[in-house]
């Protein structure tokens, strides 16, 4: 068993998102390369984002902080914290739209 606190990641994850250049922040809480499901923890600071980039198998975005857009081709989302947001499986790229953090999952 393990537990987390996503709340007080979240806080650390921003904090360090507005020490560094690149405005980012990131930890992996479950599985990893070797396994078939990664949740990962990212923070963004306001105007940032990750790169368009494919990733193959299911993709979701589980807003905790702030204000995200999901973009994939002329399709986007925003997404408002508790919202779940399922990535088709194309090209895609996340916008900090607020200062935010999200649990990004994917499963091969």
């Amino acid at each position: 068993m393990t537990k987390v606190s996503l709340t007080a990641l979240v806080r650390d994850l921003l904090k360090r998102a507005h020490e560094v250049d690149s405005g980012r922040s990131a930890t992996t809480v479950h599985g990893g390369h070797d396994r078939s499901l990664r949740q990962t923890v990212m923070a963004l600071r306001q105007g940032e984002h990750i790169h368009e980039h494919e990733h193959p198998g299911e993709v979701t975005v589980h807003v905790l902080h702030g204000r995200v857009r999901l973009v994939a081709g002329p399709d986007s989302w925003d997404g408002l914290p508790g919202d779940l947001l399922v990535m088709p499986e194309r090209r895609h790229r996340v916008e900090a739209v607020q200062d935010c953090a999200f649990l990004f999952t994917t499963a091969r």
